[in-house]
């Protein structure tokens, strides 16, 4: 069975076919670098981690880009705040960005553009964007005219008379319509840079779009982030990408829900937030699973109990994984043989659009496989399961936090397990205690 993904752009599911049969190009919006993220910020960053992760076990190159936001209102607000500059600001909050998503187990992209190093391309894209007519100067100010896009809405599902209704329409607007959006904003506070429309930065909107062109140079693959960026952002981004080059900036648009927090939506301004920085290590790994097991498309209430759930899961898979591999290493009966059907299985349902709840089903079930191999010595069976839990495991970035034992340690346990097998329990207790000691059992 091909993948098959939801695509926010048809509103369907679709079978996964890139533009090259073995390259999958994918974006993803990124932080715009102000303040610490907390787990609702690490959620998208959690999934097309796992994504990535996915497509490269199904055999394809993957592209990964995302981007860092270091020109913002927000960051020349907390640099004002904090009597710092804008590049200090940004380079604090992006140094502690990467600690935090390295803590929930997801690793670097693979292109990380910044948007302060685009803006001569930002500038050349907006000045044809006027060229074409569908931007337009008011007192220094850039806008693009969205009446020109007429399927404007397409991500979104709304039309521009459904859009525009509701739009409370100032007196002296000087936009052409309420729904024009900035590409380019005058200004004379903060960071800003010369154009021949004066002093300024550009639009939010603008940034992604160019950079994904700089990067990529067509119509990419995956264009990802979160549900609350499909409108404006995302809807922007294509409407820019159609004036210019007549495409949709991407094939297939992915979003992610949020995180709420005991049934509120999770917001810095309002202080309801648990920051990444704050969790332990051991926390990190239990909000990843939470992540990585729920449904990307719906909404998380997190909660202390859903928390404590997903702990004593994450207990039950470290502790089977350690007494099997303990136990394999000990009679010297690992291999690398991979239980085809289990993984088949979790293919059929990673690719019915990531359908992560059969996948926890799977797992559980053979989880009790595993034990009973265990209690009957079918180390055949048991490393070819364990192998293929395993593999599922670092495609998921679940870190089981269990090593290989060295000669030393791995001495050290046989001798506790032969004077068990002897019940000579005085001597067991003493390796025990060693193993204990070194974090082994």
């Amino acid at each position: 069975m091909s993948l098959m993904i939801y695509n926010g752009l048809t509103n369907k599911i679709e079978e996964f076919i890139p533009h090259k049969d073995n390259v999958v190009n994918m974006y993803v919006c990124g932080p715009t670098v102000y303040n610490y993220i907390h787990i609702g910020n690490a959620r998208p960053v959690i999934f097309y981690d796992m994504m990535k992760n996915y497509l490269e076990f199904l055999g394809y190159k993957v592209n990964y880009a995302s981007n860092i936001t270091d020109v913002d209102d927000r960051i020349i607000n907390k640099a004002f705040e904090e009597k710092i500059t804008e590049a200090e600001i940004t380079k604090k909050y992006e140094e502690q960005f990467f600690k935090d998503t390295q803590k929930v187990g997801s690793n670097k992209p693979d292109f990380i553009p910044h948007a302060t190093e685009y803006i001569d391309d930002m500038l050349n894209f907006i000045g044809e964007l006027e060229n074409k007519g569908y931007a337009y100067s008011v007192d220094g100010d850039l806008y693009f005219r969205i009446h020109k896009i007429k399927d404007y809405g397409i991500l979104s599902n709304q039309v521009q008379e459904d859009l525009n209704q509701g739009v409370r329409i100032k007196v002296l607007d000087k936009k052409e319509n309420p729904l024009d959006f900035t590409l380019w904003k005058s200004t004379t506070k903060g960071l800003k840079w010369d154009s021949k429309y004066g002093a300024g930065r550009p639009g939010w909107h603008t940034e992604c779009v160019v950079m994904n062109h700089k990067i990529f140079g067509d119509q990419i693959d995956i264009h990802g982030g979160g549900m609350d960026l499909k409108f404006p952002h995302h809807e922007n981004e294509i409407a820019q990408a159609k004036a210019m080059y007549n495409h949709n900036l991407a094939k297939y648009w992915v979003h992610v829900g949020r995180l709420d927090l005991d049934s509120e939506k999770m917001s810095k301004s309002l202080g309801n937030v648990i920051l990444v920085k704050d969790l332990t290590e051991d926390e990190a790994i239990i909000i990843r699973m939470i992540i990585i097991f729920s449904p990307y498309r719906s909404n998380i209430n997190y909660s202390v109990d859903l928390f404590n759930q997903y702990k004593k899961e994450y207990e039950k898979y470290r502790r089977i994984y350690l007494s099997s591999i303990r136990e394999l290493q000990y009679m010297n009966n690992l291999n690398q043989e991979l239980d085809i059907e289990f993984i088949d299985k979790f293919i059929e349902f990673m690719n019915q659009d990531f359908n992560v709840q059969n996948v926890m089903t799977l797992i559980n079930d053979n989880i009790k496989i595993m034990n009973q191999a265990l209690r009957n010595k079918e180390y055949d069976l048991l490393s070819s399961k364990l192998n293929a839990f395993k593999k599922i495991m670092d495609i998921f970035g679940l870190n089981l936090k269990v090593e290989l034992l060295n000669q030393e340690d791995l001495t050290i346990y046989k001798n506790w397990m032969n004077a068990r097998n002897n019940k000579d329990f005085t001597l067991a207790d003493s390796y025990r205690i060693d193993l204990a000691n070194r974090d082994l059992i």
